[in-house]
Parts: C-alpha cells; sequence; structure tokens
C-alpha cells in the first residue's frame, strides 16, 4: 500500500531557506560560497575584526562591538587568522556586515563596512557607525552612505 507521509515539521522549511540562500561566485580568482540571507533574518548582524590582535586595534575593536550590541545588534567578535578568511567564515553563515578597524581607525576614527553580497566597501566614522548599520539593515546601499 503506498505510505503518506505528511510531515511538516520547521526543519523542513529552514533547511528549504537554507538550500535556496546559499550561493556562490568568485572574488579575487578565488570561489566563495555564502549564505544571501536578508539581513533582517541573518543570526549576526555585524561581525567586528581588528586588523590585527596587537597595537590596541582588538581593544578598539571590541569596544565598537560592545557598542553595537547595546544598540541592539547581533554582534560576532573574531581575530583569529588573517582579515580574508575572516570575511570567509561569516559569508558562509550569512553575517551581511562586517567591520573592520585598522591603523587608520586611530588616526581618524573611521572603520571600514564590508558588505557580504558585492563585497563592496566604504568608511564611516565610528560615531556614525550604528546609524549606519541600521540603515543598512532597513535596506539602504552601502553606497548610499
Amino acid at each position: 500500500p503506498p505510505v503518506v507521509d505528511p510531515s511538516f515539521g520547521s526543519d523542513r522549511l529552514v533547511y528549504s531557506v537554507l538550500i535556496h540562500a546559499l550561493e556562490t561566485d568568485t572574488v579575487d580568482g578565488e570561489e566563495r560560497s555564502f549564505l544571501e540571507l536578508p539581513a533582517s533574518m541573518a543570526p549576526t548582524t555585524v561581525a567586528v575584526f581588528p586588523l590585527m590582535a596587537k597595537d590596541g586595534l582588538d581593544d578598539r575593536a571590541r569596544s565598537i562591538a560592545d557598542r553595537l550590541r547595546a544598540e541592539g545588534f547581533e554582534v560576532s567578535y573574531d581575530d583569529t587568522g588573517n582579515i580574508g578568511r575572516r570575511y570567509r567564515r561569516q559569508d558562509e553563515v550569512g553575517t551581511p556586515y562586517c567591520v573592520t578597524v585598522d591603523y587608520e581607525t586611530q588616526e581618524d576614527d573611521t572603520v571600514t563596512i564590508r558588505e557580504r553580497d558585492s563585497t563592496a566597501q566604504t568608511r564611516v566614522p565610528t560615531a556614525e557607525l550604528p546609524g549606519a548599520i541600521r540603515r543598512l539593515v532597513d535596506g539602504e546601499t552601502l553606497s548610499a552612505l
């Protein structure tokens, strides 16, 4: 006899969303996989990285991550490996925006925001960072910042 399995568990819906969100492309001659989740659905909104975990960059990056958390964002902090690998790890889990703290941050108090889907980057003052991330989540483009 035929068997009917009318299972409608939430896991099947989640798997379907993940399968349809998985994308691949080539950046700088290297293939990458990323979850193209809308920012409102992504488990982590923004990742914060120091360019290097020395010279006070890591302390400044932790401070920025804490400030973004206080503003209500889901934030990940990572200072392991090179910056390209950190970007790729966040791309794979669907984090839409990454903020990099570098030596220029110490000079002019700006940070780099990188967008996952296009890998485009722009610099913004740290004082304007929470508002810029909020505008990006709400649909504004990186070039409009």
